[in-house]
């Protein structure tokens, strides 16, 4: 998505962040599998694994979650309704999504599956960056 944002030319506009629900990776880099998949299609995953914070919710318009699992979770730690809104599946901004709109979890499964949630959420990314550009040119009037 960053990538994505910077090619449209609105990484002064739209601020990106990434974070897990559970701290099992606190201050690691990305997982080597991920990087190198990510360094076949030419782009870069700086930074190291940070949880997300309660406070992410006032600082951030959209949360996006890759599951209904995480997506409940986030819910649930969002100190209103309000808040609580703002929680939404990535994939529901993929216009060929169907049915289940989870991004399954390669970590445990084979090398090739990173190859596949990389689809999967380039996919969701052209959609989002799409709805936000919408959103802005709307804002903007």
């Amino acid at each position: 998505m960053r990538r994505r944002v910077r090619e449209a030319g609105l990484d002064d506009v739209i601020e990106i962040e990434s974070a897990g629900t559970g701290a099992w990776h606190v201050g690691e880099p990305p997982d080597r599998r991920a990087a190198a998949e990510a360094r076949r299609r030419g782009i870069e995953m700086p930074g190291t694994a940070r949880q997300f914070e309660r406070e992410d919710f006032d600082r951030f318009d959209l949360v996006l979650a890759m599951d209904d699992e995480n997506a409940a979770h986030l819910r649930a730690l969002a100190p209103g309704p309000d808040q609580a809104a703002k929680v939404r599946l990535l994939r529901e901004f993929d216009p060929q999504a169907r049915g289940d709109l989870a991004v399954p979890d390669p970590y445990f499964g084979a090398v090739d599956g990173f190859s596949e949630v990389f689809d999967l959420v380039d996919a969701a990314c052209r959609g989002l960056l799409e709805r936000l550009r919408e959103d802005l040119a709307a804002a903007a009037g």
